[in-house]
This record gives C-alpha cells, sequence and structure tokens, in this order.
C-alpha cells in the first residue's frame, strides 16, 4: 500500500507542476486553487508513504515519477522539444526508480 500512495503522490506532483504553468503566475483564481490543492495531497501522500519506506528512497521516486511525468506531458500539452537525448534522459530516471524499488525491503 505504501508503494501505491507514493506513486498517487508522484502523479498529484506532475498535477501541481503542471499546473502551475496555467496559474499565471498565481493570477487565475480556478488553476490555482487546483494547484495548492495538488500540492497539498501530493505532500499528504507522500507523508503517509515514509511512515513505512525509507526516507530516500521515496523522495527519490517521489521526485522520480513527477519528472517523468511532468516532462511527457510538457511534450503532449506544451510542444515541448523532444529528441534522443531527451528520451534517453528520460529513460534513465525510469530506469533509476525501477532500481530503487527493487533495491528497497
Amino acid at each position: 500500500m505504501p508503494w501505491i500512495l507514493l506513486v498517487l503522490a508522484g502523479l498529484f506532483e506532475v498535477g501541481w507542476a503542471i499546473g502551475l504553468k496555467y496559474t499565471d503566475g498565481f493570477t487565475r483564481l480556478w488553476p490555482t486553487v487546483g494547484t495548492v490543492a495538488a500540492m497539498a495531497i501530493s505532500l499528504g501522500l507522500l507523508g503517509v508513504a515514509m511512515k513505512s519506506l525509507p526516507v530516500g528512497t521515496a523522495y527519490a521516486i517521489w521526485v522520480g515519477v513527477g519528472a517523468v511525468g511532468t516532462v511527457i506531458l510538457g511534450i503532449v500539452l506544451f510542444n515541448e522539444p523532444t529528441n534522443a537525448l531527451r528520451l534517453i534522459s528520460v529513460g534513465l530516471i525510469v530506469a533509476g526508480l525501477v532500481g530503487l524499488k527493487l533495491a528497497s525491503p
């Protein structure tokens, strides 16, 4: 269960990272409310997951899920550049996440 909560926390991190773009510098009310809510949920889920997972592993997975998801949505939603080096780099992050999961008790 803590791993599921951790992945959900990472997905909410993606939500608030992407949401920041839509807040227009926190000048748009509803995108700002959604972004702040996603931040709170993300951190709350991370905190609950850390009760039974090692802090270093949990934090790295949370950041990694957020980073990979944000890069992918940045490409899809905002037409950010896609090139081989960028995709390989994202793949290395995913490989690191899998390695941390396999190395965790």
